[in-house]
């Protein structure tokens, strides 16, 4: 079974990437990064979207989380704190994996803890930009989750 749909949502401040510390995040944007992505996944219907609103990345996660072949999810700061993110989750039938470009355990105490990491099918952090891709390859790989 070919993989047709792979969304990839990102929260809060990652539309600042290649400009928002460089030192932490890199210094790509993810539209550049994207068209490499899709370049290298061209088999593949990958989607984009990204918001700073918290309601925002719900509502994308209703909407795609009954038809799409998965979701690959960077919440940002709400990773830490929104109950209503790790609900919505919950409440999908597709498999969800959190991406996390820097790595948040070696960072401040506070983003040691996801609240939306019990309702995933697993984490990739600290690896850059390179965990989205690692996050579709696992996608297409695994068709049973």
């Amino acid at each position: 079974m070919k993989l047709s749909k792979i969304i990839i949502i990102n929260g809060p401040n990652l539309n600042l990437l290649g400009k928002r510390e460089p030192e932490i995040y890199g210094n790509e944007s993810f539209e550049e990064y994207f068209s490499k992505l899709k370049a290298l996944f061209s088999g593949v219907g990958l989607h984009y979207f990204q918001s700073n609103v918290e309601g925002e990345l719900i509502n994308l996660l209703h909407e795609h989380g009954f038809n799409s072949d998965g979701i690959i999810l960077n919440a940002g700061g709400y990773t830490h704190t929104s109950v209503a993110i790790a609900d919505a989750i919950a409440a999908i039938s597709i498999p969800v994996i959190e991406v996390h470009i820097s790595n948040i355990y070696k960072r401040e105490g506070f983003r040691h803890r996801s609240l939306l990491s019990p309702h995933c099918i697993g984490t990739i952090t600290g690896l850059g930009l390179a965990g989205y891709e690692y996050a579709v390859r696992f996608l297409i790989q695994n068709r049973t989750y």
